[in-house]
């Protein structure tokens, strides 16, 4: 098993100057005289700045460590015979065909989702707020789940308090208003809430004031096993977030750390969110007094944890009958992640995926209710999605991505910059945009004159959802199953003998042996 070099990373932007030791990361030899290339060498000059993957704030980072299990150690079943889900005729079932639709929820509102996909939570970073717009847009009219992440309206500059809670938050504003532009009627937009917004009074303030469907309580997420943070530029913004109850380290308000940020020696702040207790009477109420507020759906997002956390997770959302659990496995992405943590904390996904169906299997055996759930961790393309579903079948419904869906976003804004940079803002502009994304002619058609207002960051994630989605129907026509609730575990064949032991997905040289025999016989 190859993993992640313990001393050098293209993350932290350091390296080795000479061949490292395996275990250790450092240089085999290290000479005195070496201006500090590796971890160890920049610590001693940066010190904790170089916990996180830099540069901080303009960067998505996922975990480079190779697990011993992961999606590739599995290949998806093909078969030439009949159809599920459509006639079994070679002029109509067309890979075109196939339906991805599904839908989250446990009372009569379901959530109709257009695709088994949907957004992770772009939370209070600036990459997550200056993407918003085109993640919302692409997500609105994709038909999918739109998550707005943790500690949007404490960090939002112009937001007002009152007697401790938040009266008003322009950016939760902004964020909400996108989505709701451009909603069709699919998905819904979640605002989750930690410790520090359950403190401030999101939940009350997102439902109530601005119309939020729905809440997520926020427990951890696959690639970090504490609070989010961000980091502070100036001493003010420092102090105006300690005012408002966040952890700021270091101390803004210490003579010597004022001191050496004047003298330039501390250069930016960092705002630390608490870690949450979790309990499960204290858990049940809060669904409950979330659903009083008016909350039309109420969900959890789970991370990495030990398996009996897991295991609380499952039971307590099965108690609460709660729309929706997301479970995030080790090896996804995030903005704000300490690196080391990030690779070597927590259950990689598809072992949490198999813990999780092992879970909920047993609820389900005993007639209780089993929420729906999605899984997230290191999801990007077609396969990642089919396989994930067919892991977790017939409990898992949806995959949750959230670095790959904000690099299309990425990529779509810079495209945006360097077409407008080199054509302007004219027609020739407009003629270019439409040669660069594949799916821009047909949102043209579709929107008619309101295609001017579609940010480009939102064509590039509608475009790969787009191929997402295509790229699912073509593995699932494959499987001759043309609707997802189809999907199963035997759709799976485990390439190694560890890949099954961990799964319970039959090895590939055992699958399908004894209907084989039978037909040999």
């Amino acid at each position: 098993m190859s993993l992640s070099k313990p001393n050098a990373s293209a993350a932290t932007k350091t390296r080795n100057r000479v061949t490292p030791s395996p275990s250790s990361g450092l240089c085999v030899t290290c000479l005195d005289g070496c201006p500090g290339l590796c971890e160890v060498g920049k610590s001693a000059i940066r010190g904790r700045e170089v916990l996180y993957p830099q540069p901080f704030g303009e960067v998505i980072a996922g975990s480079e460590k190779d697990y011993p299990v992961d999606f590739s150690h599995f290949n998806i079943q093909g078969s030439c015979v009949g159809a599920l889900g459509i006639e079994a005729d070679s002029d109509k079932a067309l890979f075109s065909a196939v339906d991805i639709s599904t839908e989250i929820g446990a009372g009569e509102n379901k959530i109709k989702l257009k695709v088994p996909f949907f957004t992770g939570a772009l939370g209070s970073t600036e990459i997550a707020r200056v993407n918003w717009e085109g993640t919302a847009i692409a997500i609105a009219i994709c038909g999918a789940v739109l998550v707005c992440g943790e500690n949007v309206c404490g960090i939002d500059p112009d937001a007002e308090f009152k007697n401790g809670k938040i009266v008003k938050s322009p950016d939760l504003e902004r964020r909400v208003k996108v989505y709701k532009d451009w909603y069709e009627g699919y998905g819904t937009m979640l605002v989750q809430a930690n410790v520090e917004d359950t403190r401030l009074g999101v939940p009350e303030y997102a439902v109530e004031k601005l119309g939020v469907e729905g809440i997520e309580i926020k427990w951890g997420q696959g690639a970090k096993d504490i609070g989010g943070e961000v980091k502070l530029p100036t001493l003010e913004r420092a102090l105006e977030l300690k005012r408002r109850g966040y952890i700021v380290i270091p101390d803004p308000e210490a003579p010597v750390v004022r001191e050496a940020y004047k003298a330039g020696g501390i250069k930016e702040f960092e705002r630390h969110s608490r870690l949450g207790m979790v309990d499960e009477e204290a858990f049940l109420k809060e669904v409950e007094r979330l659903r009083k507020i008016g909350a039309k759906y109420v969900t959890l997002k789970t991370g990495a944890y030990r398996p009996v956390d897991l295991a609380r997770a499952v039971k307590f959302t099965s108690e609460a009958k709660i729309d929706l659990l997301t479970v995030d496995g080790a090896g996804g992405g995030t903005g704000m992640s300490p690196w080391r943590m990030m690779n070597e904390w927590g259950i990689p996904t598809v072992y949490l995926e198999s813990l999780l169906y092992k879970f909920l299997k047993k609820l389900d055996e005993k007639g209780a209710f089993v929420p729906s759930c999605a899984i997230a961790g290191g999801i990007a393309l077609e396969d990642h999605i089919f396989k994930a579903l067919a892991l977790g079948a017939p409990y898992v419904k949806t995959v949750c991505m959230g670095r790959a869906t904000l690099t299309a976003a990425m990529v779509g804004r810079t495209q945006e910059q360097l077409l407008k940079k080199k054509h302007g803002e004219d027609e020739e502009y407009r003629k270019a945009l439409l040669r660069t994304f594949i799916s821009a002619p047909g949102l043209r058609e579709r929107y008619k004159e309101d295609f001017g207002r579609i940010p480009l960051a939102a064509i590039g994630v509608y475009t790969y959802y787009d191929r997402l989605a295509t790229g699912l129907r073509q593995l699932m026509a494959g499987e001759r199953k043309f609707a997802l609730n189809f999907i199963d575990r035997n759709d799976l064949v485990a390439l190694t003998r560890e890949a099954a032991d961990v799964s319970g997905i039959p090895y590939v040289m055992e699958s399908d042996m004894e209907e084989a025999e039978k037909i040999l016989a």
